[in-house]
């Protein structure tokens, strides 16, 4: 399941979580960012081992801000409290598979 959260819920969610966090940062007018939520959520079925997240960054620009958020829909993956992978644009299944393994 990918969680929709806001910026009070980000540090408890993403920052302080004990498993990496795929963050996907998007906005609801986006149509790519459209075309890339049921992927995570299929994603999301399939690995236990990582959370999912969901951003809104017109409802939550600091954080945008602070992750230098330019183009959505913009992936990063959170371990340890830190962004360790990214990928921008529309992922497929596999590639965002593979992002997520990489901090595995």
């Amino acid at each position: 399941m990918v969680k929709q959260i806001n910026e009070a819920e980000f540090e408890a969610e993403v920052l302080k979580s004990e498993k990496p966090v795929l963050v996907d940062f998007y906005a609801d007018w986006c149509g790519p960012c459209k075309m890339t939520a049921p992927v995570l959520e299929k994603l999301s079925e399939t690995l236990d081992t990582v959370a999912f997240a969901k951003i809104n960054v017109d409802e939550n620009p600091n954080l945008a801000q602070k992750y230098q958020v330019m183009s959505i829909p913009n992936l990063i993956v959170f371990k340890n409290g830190e962004p360790a992978e990214r990928a921008i644009g529309m992922q497929s299944l596999e590639a965002l598979k593979a992002l997520v393994e990489k901090v595995l």
